[in-house]
């Protein structure tokens, strides 16, 4: 049997959260991982919430009327947030697991020169797209729609 190599974690759930030597690439991979799980909770409430109409015209005006309180409204912002970030930064990841953002063959020697050059810059261009977006639709929902 295989002798099991176990290397010591130091920083635990700190280092987990935290970017460390790796920068703010870290922050955008656990915030990418903490909307995805937003994103399921607020699919699997929604499905429930759809469901109250076939069960009865009343349960689905009374959650209707739950959900119209200022609590939810921030919620239904914060999902939207979430959606915006995880969408974008989405595409940002899958253009980089195509090889778009890579830049040519490099030896490979921490820190990573294509990171620094290629997917820096563009990786702040699409955090500059998620603000602005999630900054517009704040807009709509808290001044434009009248809640």
């Amino acid at each position: 049997m295989p002798e099991i190599i176990r290397y010591p974690n130091h920083l635990g759930l700190k280092g987990w959260l935290g970017g460390g030597k790796w920068g703010v690439e870290r922050y955008l991979y656990t915030l990418h991982r903490v909307t995805g799980l937003g994103i399921l909770f607020y699919f699997l409430l929604h499905i429930f919430v759809t469901a109250t109409r076939a069960i009865s015209p009343q349960l689905w005006t009374s959650t209707m009327n739950l959900f119209s309180n200022p609590f939810f409204i921030i919620g239904e912002y914060l999902v939207f947030a979430g959606f915006v970030f995880h969408a974008l930064n989405g595409l940002r990841l899958g253009l980089i697991e195509l090889g778009f953002l890579t830049g040519p063959a490099e030896e490979p020697v921490y820190p990573y020169r294509s990171s620094l050059n290629v997917q820096r810059p563009f990786m702040i261009i699409v955090m500059i797209v998620v603000a602005v977006v999630v900054i517009a639709g704040g807009y709509d929902i808290f001044f434009l729609t009248g809640h």
